[in-house]
């Protein structure tokens, strides 16, 4: 997979379910830190918490040649940790009462939703609808579709009643006005 840099979890899951190894390595990268810090706040024990993160990616792993994207991949893979927390509790019958340190254990877990990056993003995320404003409407029309809609050259093509080489020429002139404007 080529553009796997940028490629939603669907797609990577998808390539991974092909072969592609490297697409399972950018989706386990791109979950695993949340996904373990999900586990660690519900357990409140990070050797527990371990056994049941490895848990949640051997089931993942186990259910790649059937996967369908029915749902987001993130979706799909919170139900299966959701899943496993029930399956544990139900066969302790009970929660352990919460270590006094682990308040401690949490806050030492690095958080990268920080209040300093979340305005980072917000102010990229205006930069860009700034960007985008200002482009003119065929361009801009056949960029969502393409970026946000995932739809191919064809179909933008039949959806805006022009060529595909129209479209890529559109899209082409789109995102080097938009590399333009936000590398200024």
């Amino acid at each position: 997979m080529n553009d796997s840099a940028e490629a939603s979890d669907e797609r990577l899951m998808l390539a991974w379910a092909a072969g592609e190894t490297a697409a399972f390595e950018q989706l386990y990268a791109r979950h695993r830190l949340r996904l373990y810090r999900f586990l660690l706040r519900h357990l409140r024990d990070g050797a527990l918490a371990d056994e049941l993160f490895q848990d949640v990616w051997q089931k993942v792993i186990a259910a790649r040649a059937g996967w369908v994207p029915d749902a987001p991949f993130g979706t799909w893979l919170y139900r299966i940790a959701h899943n496993r927390l029930t399956d544990h509790w139900r066969a302790l019958k009970y929660r352990p009462p919460v270590p006094e340190d682990g308040d401690e254990r949490a806050a030492r877990i690095p958080d990268p939703d920080t209040p300093e990056r979340n305005l980072s993003e917000f102010e990229q995320r205006r930069r860009l609808q700034l960007a985008l404003d200002e482009l003119p409407e065929e361009q801009r029309e056949v960029l969502l579709l393409r970026l946000e809609q995932e739809l191919t050259l064809e179909e933008i093509g039949a959806i805006t009643g022009v060529g595909r080489e129209t479209v890529k020429s559109r899209l082409r002139y789109a995102m080097d006005k938009l590399r333009t404007r936000l590398h200024e």
